[in-house]
């Protein structure tokens, strides 16, 4: 089965088409296809993601990624002769109403190439940036009314859940029940499946997202956007200077880590940091010395609920995933939990599946297809920035 996948929840515009087999339990997958466009660096003078620019930018990129990813699956055929839309144009005109400049290119660009051999097309729904989804959304449903093909609605969280069944190399299965932790810059929630796509979020953040506090507190040492990457590479420095937190005299509180539930909590994380460099400019030293000590309280409370759960739930496999697993010391960190749980199998997206991307988005719809779900008429499918597993 082919799907093409498109992705728009936040920063990232994404186009894949992928070649989709199997079972629910043992399905495969094959990347025919993949485009993607950061917006990373319009964004950084913002110190965060900018919705507006978002969506602009989400407009001005799909079709050309859709070119590219054509043309990388070799689906790109151009027609002898442009047709008219005809009957069509109209309704493509009213999908697109919101999106005048993706109307534009659309009705350039789609009439000049044929058809491709597309069984199904899967666009994220939510979470995320409302602004931004529906620009993916609109996209998708005009291009299931232009080719006639079914529109199936992703949750980007599931996406995130899923990302681990493609590796490239080694084949990966999750047995279940499982048990995950996303954590990305929206979201932090520890999640069990019982079965495949059936979830109980048993754990989230009261406030902030993990990845979220990353980036505030990096915009607090002055980093730029997106934070994350340069708090972690602070960090490292320090951790190859084997600096000891005692002799830096930073001390950060783990937040809700003796909790008997499995929430999370970030915002007194971040204040504290904010306290401990309140009206003074810190050294190169000093930022390195904090950086360790706020990744290594973000480590405690990840490992410390994680086990938590991994305690309590029975589960035969562990995924973590989302775009703060990229982190490559907190990816080693679960690798030394996990070792204590021989039973338990640990599954972490590669790297470029662990960021926001299309590809995920295609392996949750393969696997909503093959559960038989019913899904909403294309029409009906509306951006929804709250969406839950």
């Amino acid at each position: 089965m082919k799907i093409l996948s498109i992705e728009t929840s936040c920063d990232e515009t994404a186009v894949s088409i992928i070649d989709a087999k199997g079972t629910v339990l043992n399905p495969e997958f094959k990347i025919l296809g993949n485009a993607l466009y950061s917006q990373a660096k319009l964004h950084e003078k913002y110190g965060g993601v900018y919705p507006n620019l978002a969506k602009r930018e989400h407009q001005k990129n799909l079709v050309p990624l859709l070119r590219l990813a054509l043309k990388e699956a070799r689906f790109f055929k151009l027609k002898v002769k442009s047709e008219k839309l005809k009957v069509k144009v109209t309704q493509i005109q009213k999908i697109l109403e919101r999106e005048p400049e993706l109307l534009e290119q659309f009705l350039k660009f789609l009439p000049t190439v044929k058809r491709p051999r597309i069984d199904a097309i899967a666009v994220t729904e939510g979470p995320g940036l409302e602004p931004a989804l529906w620009v993916g959304i609109n996209f998708a449903k005009a291009l299931s009314t232009y080719w006639n093909i079914s529109l199936i609605p992703v949750n980007h969280m599931e996406g995130h859940f899923l990302s681990v069944l493609y590796s490239g190399k080694e084949k990966f299965e999750i047995k279940y029940p499982a048990l995950a932790l996303l954590i990305s810059g929206g979201h932090t929630e520890l999640v069990y499946a019982k079965k495949p796509l059936s979830y109980k979020v048993i754990g989230r953040t009261r406030d902030d997202a993990v990845g979220e506090t990353y980036d505030k507190v990096a915009r607090m040492l002055s980093l730029p956007y997106p934070g994350g990457p340069k708090i972690s590479s602070l960090a490292n420095k320090a951790r190859k200077l084997k600096m000891k937190n005692e002799k830096s005299k930073i001390k950060l509180p783990r937040p809700m880590i003796n909790s008997k539930d499995f929430d999370f909590s970030f915002s007194g994380l971040k204040t504290a940091v904010l306290y401990s460099i309140k009206d003074r400019k810190l050294k190169t030293q000093e930022k390195i010395a904090l950086a360790l000590e706020f990744e290594n309280a973000i480590r405690d409370v990840l490992i410390s609920k994680s086990k938590k759960a991994i305690l309590k739930f029975k589960s035969r496999t562990f995924i973590v995933a989302g775009g703060v697993i990229a982190n490559q010391f907190l990816r080693k960190e679960f690798e030394k939990l996990i070792k204590n749980y021989p039973k338990i199998k640990l599954l972490i997206p590669l790297k470029e599946l662990s960021t926001d991307n299309s590809i995920m988005i295609g392996i949750a719809g393969y696997l909503k297809y093959l559960s038989g779900k019913k899904f909403k008429n294309s029409e009906k499918i509306k951006a929804s920035g709250n969406l839950s597993l």
